[in-house]
């Protein structure tokens, strides 16, 4: 399975090889359990303000930024964006409902395979929507020397969130790395996107309620049905690649 995975890849991009020097993680969902949290607050927000998001359908929009999440939803049910002043509030909102709930554990794996990652001597870089201020200190804190601050890339990197590919392609900057240099390892179906159009070899894990299907459509060239999976597989991933 994933040596034809691979084999695909390299075929639809005119690859010889897949030259594997970093691996490159979304956050939430998939280094911390956080998006049932994340979820929920969004449901709960914007049923305060009279609108319609289901908790499944949040896990849809995760990776966008609050603004593009708000005005599709606006759209949706009023016909028009919300203004900037409606943006701000129910974001702010959101923020305070999500803060509430106990800070979001490791992801189990997760700490596993960034070990084994680095004990390979590659290195990971964290490519998030995420704008949090501690961002770096909660990284450090659950995952100690792995992550370093100039090669993540946060919502202050970027001008377009996921599913535009440039988070991904901002990462290839940073880390002077090419397209075929690294994988991507998401659970979200915008982040999916925008990894395998920045052209990155994309493994989805499945940490939430969708169907596998989704990421699959959306271009994942493996998936695992959780990072526990993920991290069991590596050294298998790995030699593949080699």
């Amino acid at each position: 399975m994933f040596e034809q995975a691979i084999k695909n890849y390299l075929q639809q991009h005119s690859y010889n090889t897949l030259c594997l020097k970093a691996v490159l993680f979304d956050m939430d969902g998939v280094l911390f359990d956080s998006m049932p949290s994340h979820a929920q607050s969004w449901h709960d927000t914007m049923e305060r303000y009279g609108f319609n998001l289901p908790y499944e359908e949040a896990y849809m929009h995760e990776g966008r930024t609050g603004a593009s999440t708000i005005n599709i939803v606006s759209r949706r049910e009023r016909g028009k964006d919300a203004t900037e002043e409606e943006i701000q509030e129910i974001y702010k909102t959101k923020t305070i409902e999500f803060n509430k709930y106990p800070k979001a554990k490791r992801m189990p794996g997760a700490k596993e395979v960034l070990e084994k990652i680095k004990a390979n001597g590659l290195f990971s870089m964290v490519v998030t929507g995420s704008g949090q201020t501690s961002l770096l200190e909660r990284l450090n804190s659950n995952f100690p020397d792995i992550f370093k601050p100039e090669v993540m890339v946060t919502a202050f990197d970027v001008k377009h969130g996921k599913p535009h590919p440039e988070p991904y392609l901002m990462a290839l900057q940073k880390g002077n790395l090419q397209p075929n240099e690294a994988i991507v390892i998401e659970n979200a179906p915008l982040g999916v996107r925008a990894a395998v159009d920045a052209g990155i070899f994309t493994i989805a894990v499945n940490t939430g309620p969708l169907a596998d299907e989704v990421l699959l459509n959306e271009g994942a060239n493996l998936l695992f049905p959780s990072m526990q999976a993920f991290c069991d597989h590596w050294e298998t991933i790995r030699k593949e690649i080699k």
